[in-house]
């Protein structure tokens, strides 16, 4: 059904979900995203890059990964090796700069208040993914560690690598912690090394994703705004508008609109 529905809609530019109905559909209780290019706009590590003055060579490097030439580890160190001797100040800069995917602040707040449990994963840096954590009052952030020494970067990361592989062992592991089984989680992201944790999800869902993981993925959305996720759920407009009204903010322009 979900084959033959998505070549329907991608004829006709809408976007189709499949999800198991009833009680299950709404006991998904834990949702995890990735960070670049899904919660935020931005690529971290080329916000960076733009700072150390090497985007060029960060480009080159990202581009060899996506010939097949460089594994995501490899391409990791090699981008993160230009960084070397960037003073450490510059990631309040990057934290400045970063820009919130349009519905990701509407997305998370109703999630939370509906009893949600809400993650991060990221093959980024803790130095971003850490004030997201606060700033949008997240349950767990994970990602690579830019190691400092005398106030540098010094082109290296510190810890257990934050991979393809790695996600997915983190979507399980936060599961563990928020006592709620795999079948029962989400996860959300937009790229190939996404794609082990989106397939050991309950429910994965492509965000503005390439082809392959659109492909792969349980269920995809491909229109800019990350609350969309939200009717995936079985979350009425009604419930996201009461979330909005108990924080007293304003509702973001979302999908509706």
């Amino acid at each position: 059904m979900r084959s033959a529905l998505a070549t329907e809609a991608a004829a006709r530019g809408v976007d189709v979900a499949v999800v198991p109905a009833g009680l299950h559909r709404r006991a998904q209780r834990l949702v995890v995203m990735d960070v670049d290019s899904t919660v935020i706009q931005d690529e971290v590590i080329e916000l960076f890059a733009a700072h150390a003055g090497c985007e060029a060579e960060v480009a080159e490097v990202t581009a060899a990964a996506m010939r097949g030439e460089l594994d995501f580890e490899q391409s990791l160190h090699a981008r993160v090796a230009l960084l070397a001797g960037l003073d450490e100040s510059v990631a309040d800069k990057v934290r400045a700069e970063v820009r919130l995917t349009k519905g990701a602040r509407t997305l998370i707040r109703t999630l939370k208040r509906l009893g949600y449990q809400v993650g991060v994963v990221s093959g980024g840096f803790t130095q971003v993914t850490d004030d997201l954590k606060e700033r949008l009052g997240l349950d767990f952030a994970a990602a690579n560690t830019l190691e400092v020494v005398d106030g540098k970067f010094t082109g290296r990361v510190t810890g257990p690598i934050v991979d393809r592989a790695g996600k997915a062992r983190l979507l399980r592991s936060f599961a563990e912690q928020a006592g709620v089984p795999l079948s029962q989680t989400v996860a959300i992201g937009d790229g190939a090394n996404d794609l082990d944790m989106l397939n050991a999800a309950g429910l994965g869902v492509a965000f503005n994703a390439k082809p392959v993981v659109r492909q792969a993925a349980d269920t995809a959305v491909n229109v800019p705004f990350l609350d969309t996720v939200l009717y995936l759920l079985g979350i009425t407009r009604e419930e996201v508008e009461a979330a909005d009204a108990l924080d007293g903010t304003p509702p973001e322009s979302g999908p509706g609109e």
